[in-house]
């Protein structure tokens, strides 16, 4: 026999809706395409600012090579590191997925964790919220 509360059950109501409203699933892509599409000026730009860097990053790793550890004093060392922090997270935010990293690179594992352990400690992040954020993000 069937209890009185069972025949008496209501349905759950639909979940909501999956899908997006038309006007944001719309805007996302008309953001990104405009976050993609530069003026001829600050390509120009940025050309100039990548050949800096290159001879900037040789001229580090000649110094390092001849033992010179002090090549960059803290100050300089701080805005170069800010500054490729958020030059690599708007290239990612902005959906090119450009590696950290070239894969021909001299840079160790060694070198890697240090560096990811100094600045996880400067953003007073631990492990476990990059783990944490690391999942919810799928990056």
């Amino acid at each position: 026999m069937s209890s009185p509360k069972a025949a008496t059950k209501v349905a759950k109501p639909a979940a909501k809706p999956v899908a997006k409203p038309a006007a944001k699933a719309a805007a996302k892509p008309a953001v990104k395409a405009a976050a993609r599409a530069k003026p001829a000026a600050a390509t120009a730009d940025g050309a100039n600012a990548s050949a800096a860097a290159t001879k900037l990053a040789a001229e580090i790793e000649q110094s390092l090579a001849a033992g010179r550890t002090d090549v960059l004093t803290p100050a300089a060392l701080h805005a170069l590191m800010g500054a490729a922090c958020k030059a690599y997270a708007a290239q990612i935010e902005a959906g090119n997925p450009v590696a950290a990293l070239s894969a021909r690179t001299s840079v160790t594992p060694t070198e890697v964790m240090i560096t990811a352990s100094g600045l996880l400690r400067a953003a007073n992040l631990a492990v476990f919220e990059l783990g944490m954020w690391q999942s919810w993000t799928g990056r």
